[in-house]
Formats: C-alpha cells, structure tokens, sequence
C-alpha cells in the first residue's frame, strides 16, 4: 500500500473512533478516480442508505457529486434520518466530497 493511501486510512481511523463514540448515523463517503458513493451507516455498522453514481451518465465530477448528494439526502428522508455525522473517509474536504456533503445539507440532512 502506497504512503497516500496509508495517511488517508490513517485519517479515516481517527475521525471513525470519534463518530463511534457519538453513537450516531454517520455519512461516509468514497471516491475514486470514476466514481463517488455515500453510505449513511448505523453505529450497529449497517447500511441504511446508499447512493452511487455507477449508472449515471456523468461519472467523477462535481456534477455527479451534488446528485448523490440529493440522491442519498432523499433516501434518508425515506428511512426516518435527519441528522448524521459526516465521514469524509480521510478525503480533505473539498472539490467533490465538498459538493456531496453541501447538496446532502440542501437536500435536508444535519451535519
């Protein structure tokens, strides 16, 4: 495993034990160079919710970054959740994990 990618887990790890101890849902976020996928998460680790842009026509940019971020927001409307705790995954916030977390709070999550 390459340095970036051990200093992102690293960060991931320390931000996770930190929402572990809040006891409350958490919003994770993945990206990769093509796609980007969010997870609303219990503190039981399961997966309430879940939006990714694997079949939209525009993959791996800001675009597609606010749809999930809409999309994941109305799923959790469906579910019962308001409030989450955003996981960045150790990403820094910007760009387009900027652009899911900012739609997600338009779409009426609480973070």
């Amino acid at each position: 495993m390459n340095e970036k990618k051990k200093s992102r887990l690293r960060r991931a790890k320390r931000s996770r034990a930190k929402i572990s101890e809040l006891r409350v849902n958490r919003l994770s976020v993945y990206r990769s160079p093509r796609h980007i996928y969010a997870q609303i998460i219990s503190p039981d680790n399961q997966i309430l919710a879940a939006a990714s842009s694997l079949g939209g026509k525009k993959t791996g940019n800001v675009e597609s970054a606010i749809e999930i971020g809409k999309q994941i927001a109305e799923k959790a409307k469906t579910v019962g959740i308001t409030k989450v705790a955003f996981d960045r995954s150790g990403y820094q916030y910007h760009g387009r994990v900027k652009a899911l977390a900012d739609a997600a709070r338009e779409g009426g999550l609480e973070f």
